[in-house]
């Protein structure tokens, strides 16, 4: 069974996963932020868990060349191919003349 994590330990895990990534990269935390164009103190709170903005978090995962990563959280929505099985349109029968209105 899958663990459900809270809010802060995906904070601290995707935090993680950006540090490793730079460093991997061999970018020290000023010449990622100035590439990425935010400053040292929020790369810091992105890294460390502390939390951050979707705008800092999309810089600096751009500045990493790693714009994969969003096509993983948001997949193309694609048509179930159940659905596209024609089905029979619903016929309808002809309506028939009420007693009242017959003229004789």
């Amino acid at each position: 069974m899958d663990r459900i994590y809270k809010s802060e330990e995906l904070e601290a895990k995707l935090g993680e996963g950006v540090r490793a990534l730079r460093l991997q990269k061999n970018l020290d935390q000023i010449s990622l932020s100035k590439r990425a164009g935010v400053s040292v103190t929020a790369l810091k709170h992105l890294e460390s868990g502390e939390g951050a903005t979707i705008k800092t978090l999309v810089k600096i995962v751009r500045a990493l060349g790693r714009d994969d990563w969003f096509l993983m959280l948001a997949p193309e929505i694609s048509i179930n191919p159940l659905y596209m099985v024609k089905t029979k349109e619903r016929q309808r029968a002809s309506r028939r003349p009420s007693g009242k209105n017959k003229k004789t």
